[in-house]
């Protein structure tokens, strides 16, 4: 592990360089880092297709921020437990499965946001097709 011993603006671009380093291993390493991502794809695609408004976007942006943040900090966690823990625990346990949790609970905000988002435009699309 490379060690940031930059300073100044070093130091500040440096932690960019790290923090992008994160999150392409998490990609890299986590199946449900692609699957979240791969998701949040085609719903920006769906979001273009229908030509949704701006605020819109941003409700979908934001979920997805959180989704995938959600992921990044269970990865960072499960990886520290696994360190500090390599043998089965309890606490090890309720680490990761609170973390996952938390995972859960973003990925359901992202669907009940993308139900609201996309509920109107989806269903004046089939009125459409139906007309």
């Amino acid at each position: 592990m490379v060690k940031n011993t930059a300073v100044g603006h070093k130091k500040f671009w440096h932690s960019f360089r790290f923090a992008a380093q994160g999150i392409a291993g998490a990609f890299k390493s986590e199946l449900n880092m692609k699957v979240h991502s791969g998701l949040a794809v085609l719903v920006l695609a769906a979001a273009a297709v229908f030509r949704l408004p701006a605020a819109s976007w941003m409700l979908l942006l934001l979920a997805i921020t959180l989704v995938l943040a959600a992921e990044l900090l269970n990865t960072a966690i499960e990886a520290t437990v696994d360190l500090v823990s390599p043998e089965i625990h309890p606490l090890a346990k309720t680490a990761k499965d609170t973390a996952a949790g938390a995972v859960l609970l973003t990925a359901v905000f992202a669907v009940i946001t993308g139900i609201y988002v996309f509920y109107h435009p989806v269903m004046d699309w089939i009125t459409g097709l139906m007309s």
